[in-house]
C-alpha cells in the first residue's frame, strides 16, 4: 500500500515541477479523438519539443494546490490531457489551436502561460501570434528598409550622374 502511495506522491511532484517550470501549459479535453489523430497530435507536439500527457485528474489537483495554480481546477473535469512548452511560449497554442480547428473534438479548457493563469481568449490569441522567427523576420525588414531605401536613393543619384556626364 505504501508503494502505491508513494507512487502518486512522484506523480504530483512531477506534476507540480512541470506546471512550474514550463513556458505555457494547457488543458484540452481529447474526447472523441481516434488513435491515429491523438498520435497525429501528439507528433507536431513533440516536433515542437511539447510534452503531452494524461493525468489523473485528482493528481493534478493536487499538484495545482501544491503550486498555487487552483484556479484550473475547475476545468479538470473529465478526460484532460496537458501540454507543457517548455522552449517556446507560442508553439504549444498555435499546435493545439489549429489542431482544435481541424478536429472539433480536442477542446482547450484552460491554462498557464508564464505562470499566469489565462482564459481561453488569451490562449487563442496567443495562438493567433506569429512565431519567434515570423518576429524575427518582421523585425529585420523593419530594420533593412531605411537602409534599403538609402541604397536605391543613391543608386538613382549615381545613375543619373551617369547620364549627366555621358550627354
Amino acid at each position: 500500500m505504501s508503494q502505491i502511495i508513494e507512487h502518486k506522491k512522484q506523480v504530483v511532484s512531477e506534476i507540480a515541477e512541470k506546471l512550474k517550470d514550463s513556458k505555457t501549459t494547457l488543458l484540452v479535453d481529447y474526447r472523441g479523438l481516434d488513435v491515429e489523430e491523438v498520435t497525429e497530435l501528439r507528433q507536431q507536439l513533440r516536433e515542437a519539443n511539447v510534452d503531452f500527457k494524461v493525468y489523473k485528474n485528482t493528481m493534478t489537483r493536487r499538484a495545482t494546490e501544491e503550486t498555487g495554480f487552483q484556479e484550473l481546477d475547475e476545468v479538470l473535469v473529465g478526460p484532460t490531457a496537458i501540454a507543457f512548452g517548455n522552449d517556446d511560449v507560442v508553439s504549444p497554442a498555435k499546435i493545439l489551436n489549429n489542431f482544435a480547428k481541424e478536429h472539433e473534438s480536442l477542446e482547450i479548457k484552460g491554462g498557464i502561460i508564464e505562470g499566469n493563469i489565462a482564459t481561453l481568449d488569451q490562449i487563442k490569441e496567443l495562438a493567433d501570434l506569429p512565431s519567434y522567427e515570423g518576429l524575427l523576420s518582421m523585425l529585420l525588414n523593419v530594420l533593412q528598409a531605411p537602409v534599403r531605401n538609402f541604397a536605391y536613393a543613391t543608386k538613382a543619384i549615381a545613375d543619373q550622374q551617369d547620364e549627366e556626364e555621358g550627354a
